[in-house]
């Protein structure tokens, strides 16, 4: 019989309240989307009966179409909730082809007096969890008592037993009934304490959530498609646009454009191309503010230029515009641009080596500062309009990451470390959007997504794709948001070494093609380096799914590592007699050998890229973050000791043969190590390695944006272009005595898309 008047039930020792989406047990509440809250029930009004898919679906999605996969998903949602998986099936049985049941006791008639005591112990826990002292990150003392004996006091008065509620049942819970119901009292001196806590805690953080959302999403909608690649996807203020980069082929600029969501129109607004970024629409919908920086394809041989333009964002809806310029940073650098409330625009600003938060003022043409680190460094900021407050990702003197909430004039309200669940690297950068409406963030690590709230709990969130996915925007109403998919696709490749006087004798492929693919997939295969004194070649490859090292004898390819999921590989180097290779893989360090067997280095500061593994004397070069600032290392992995080398934006480096130190920065300069000071090689001031080269003995090899191949000997300074390369090389990874490997770019076709939930 349905019991459509009950709005909370027991189900064993779990408190269900449909009142708000929630399943509690030991104080520790989850809160569950709706339809699969909605599965439970009629399950739980079914007690012990076997219930049809047809029917779960008829009752749960009336007069809807919905595939099975839809009723799986909140089967999985409520076994991750109550604690069981497909294995252990202690509430919720699977019947093979006929459908589920419950499988354990429900109370339906809860006395309302544990209702109000059980709400109002949970309210006051979750507003107990979202307090911490910024500084110490531990729970704030009041006046008389710690919350700590705050909170015991609360669950002796509560539970007069002194039973955990861990332990409750339902012959506990009627005891606890029976007692209850005897101490008025009690109960009356409970909601007076729980209503001045109540109270003292909306004083002291008016702007921390109520609550956490739990959200889900099952529809996925292609918003472009294109064979160019979309980044930076936006949604204007009242969700009728979204605003995105458009790249046309190779090139390293975009134009900035709109679509209108409801006619399908898709408008350029830029009239010329350029390098925008960032870009932001004020809050009544009429300006577009983004950066602008110099153009790439220029040498650069300066610092860049950064721009803060706008440009009329009715007008370029008919007619595209050339942007104005509102402000030109010369020595410092700015990224992430948001239209604030009172039309200013908060901007990410670098002098030297730390980030700062600045509000940028239009009217007055000034900035100000809102909020930096002297010991850590700022990673992203994401503002809430709705309720006017920052949520800026910092990396504090302890190397961990923090969630900062912050008032627009830069008071702090709270800070919190971020406690990473299992499924994420520890390591990992994360770049949260505010959901507006649930008062929480939202982020992705490429195939999974997540909530985080103020207090920096981290929740993950249903997420029905297998693909990366990146630069996660909400919708304004918080139940869509717009994603960057489409995998990069490459191949590894060789090409015979001739020397320039035996060109012409190269026989071309009957394709017209001078090289010979060694893998292919339709993923991403990169980083190939042959094996010293043998005949395999390593690379990394996400062609089972996740970023793996693979080798291969060019027939052959198998995968020998088996990280975990949305692992992002920087940086394969073999060891010198070819049995094991050292990877840089989630910011970490493996030695990861031919038979699978993997040995992990402990390290207290994240790897952001691994260059070179000598392995004789067990040190690499690599570029590590500490307290947000990278810096250019030698790692000894024996004593787990460094040496930091410089300071300077480092984007490869190796050591030649006889040990000297050979590095590109990111002006794309040459520099080499000398016994006062690095110097510039001055031969290869117009060669930019296109992000890296590779070393044979002392000669450097690389590959310019010309499309040339091209060395140069230390020993005696001899520069010399080798060759022309194929347009579609994107880089030179190794040599042997007869090879160039190289990695061949196939496709880099990227779409905006939009998930949503068809609750």
């Amino acid at each position: 019989m349905v019991k459509s008047m009950t709005v909370q039930y027991w189900i064993g020792d779990f408190f269900v309240d449909l009142s708000r989406n929630q399943i509690t047990r030991k104080e520790q509440y989850q809160t569950i989307a709706p339809k699969a809250l909605a599965v439970l029930t009629f399950l739980a009004q079914n007690q012990g009966k076997v219930v049809s898919y047809d029917e779960l679906l008829s009752e749960v999605w009336p007069n809807t179409i919905v595939t099975p996969n839809t009723l799986q998903r909140s089967i999985a949602q409520l076994r991750k909730a109550l604690g069981e998986d497909s294995k252990i099936q202690s509430y919720i049985k699977t019947h093979a082809k006929q459908g589920y049941s419950l499988e354990c006791d429900v109370q339906w008639d809860v006395p309302n007096e544990i209702q109000s005591i059980s709400a109002h112990k949970l309210e006051i826990q979750k507003e107990l969890n979202s307090k911490y002292d910024p500084h110490t990150s531990q729970e704030q003392p009041y006046e008389h008592e710690s919350v700590t004996e705050t909170k015991k006091k609360l669950d002796i008065e509560t539970n007069p037993s002194g039973a955990h509620s861990s332990t409750q049942n339902n012959a506990s819970t009627v005891s606890v009934v029976s007692q209850v119901k005897v101490k008025h009292s009690n109960i009356k001196r409970i909601f007076s304490i729980a209503g001045i806590i109540i109270l003292i805690l909306m004083a002291v953080d008016y702007f921390s959530p109520k609550k956490t959302i739990q959200l889900s999403f099952d529809k996925l909608q292609s918003l472009t498609a294109t064979d160019d690649k979309e980044f930076d996807a936006i949604y204007s203020p009242d969700g009728k646009y979204i605003i995105f980069n458009r790249y046309i082929g190779k090139l390293c600029i975009n134009n900035i454009w709109a679509k209108n969501l409801e006619t399908q129109q898709e408008i350029k607004l830029t009239k010329n191309l350029g390098s925008y970024s960032g870009h932001t629409l004020s809050n009544d919908g009429k300006t577009l503010a983004f950066i602008e920086t110099e153009d790439c394809r220029k040498p650069l041989d300066q610092n860049k230029f950064y721009h803060l333009k706008s440009l009329d964002f009715v007008k370029s809806l008919s007619t595209p515009q050339a942007p104005n310029l509102i402000l030109q940073c010369k020595i410092s650098q700015i990224q992430k641009s948001v239209w604030l409330n009172n039309n200013d625009i908060a901007l990410l600003q670098k002098h030297s080596k730390r980030w700062k938060l600045i509000r940028y003022s239009i009217s007055d043409n000034s900035s100000t500062d809102i909020y930096e680190l002297k010991q850590g460094n700022l990673i992203h900021f994401s503002y809430s309009s709705s309720d006017n407050i920052f949520a800026i990702i910092t990396i504090h003197k302890d190397n961990k990451q923090y969630i900062d909430i912050l008032t627009p004039d830069g008071t702090l309200i709270s800070s919190n470390k971020i406690e990473y669940p299992p499924e994420i690297s520890e390591f990992r950068l994360i770049y949260p959007d505010f959901d507006q409406i649930y008062k929480n963030l939202v982020f992705g690590t490429g195939k999974q997504l997540f909530t985080l709230s103020y207090g920096g709990k981290i929740n993950k969130v249903d997420f029905p794709l297998n693909e990366n996915m990146g630069s996660i925007k909400l919708h304004p109403d918080g139940k869509k948001l717009l994603l960057i998919k489409g995998p990069y696709d490459s191949d590894i490749a060789s090409l015979p070494r001739i020397r320039p006087k035996q060109k012409e004798s190269l026989l071309q492929t009957n394709t017209g093609q001078e090289y010979s693919t060694i893998e292919r997939s339709i993923v991403g295969e990169e980083h190939g380096i042959f094996q010293p004194n043998g005949n395999l070649i390593a690379f990394t490859s996400e062609r089972s799914g996740e970023y793996q090292v693979w080798i291969t004898d060019g027939i052959s390819p198998h995968q020998i590592s088996n990280f975990p999921i949305d692992t992002y590989i920087r940086g394969i180097d073999w060891a010198e007699d070819g049995q094991s290779l050292l990877v840089n893989g989630n910011s970490e360090l493996y030695q990861v050998f031919l038979d699978s067997t993997q040995k992990s280095f402990s390290l207290s500061e994240p790897i952001t890229r691994l260059f070179q593994w000598n392995s004789k004397n067990n040190t690499a070069l690599l570029t590590a973050r500490i307290q947000g600032v990278s810096k250019f290392l030698e790692y000894n992995l024996a004593s787990s000791e460094f040496n930091v080398l410089n300071e300077k934006k480092i984007s490869w480096a190796l050591r030649s043969e006889d040990g000297r130190l050979i590095y590109n920065d990111h002006m794309n300069r040459f520099w080499q190590s000398g016994p006062t000071e690095d110097q510039l090689i001055e031969a290869l001031s117009n060669q930019n390695a296109l992000g890296r080269f590779v070393m044979k003995g002392n000669v450097i090899f690389s590959i310019n944006s010309d499309n040339q191949l091209w060395s140069y000997n230390l020993d005696t300074n001899l520069f010399e272009i080798i060759r022309d390369m194929p347009e579609n090389i994107d880089y030179l990874t190794d040599i042997s005595e007869t090879q160039f490997l190289l990695e061949l770019r196939v496709a880099a076709k990227k779409e905006v898309v939009e998930l949503s939930s068809n609750e």
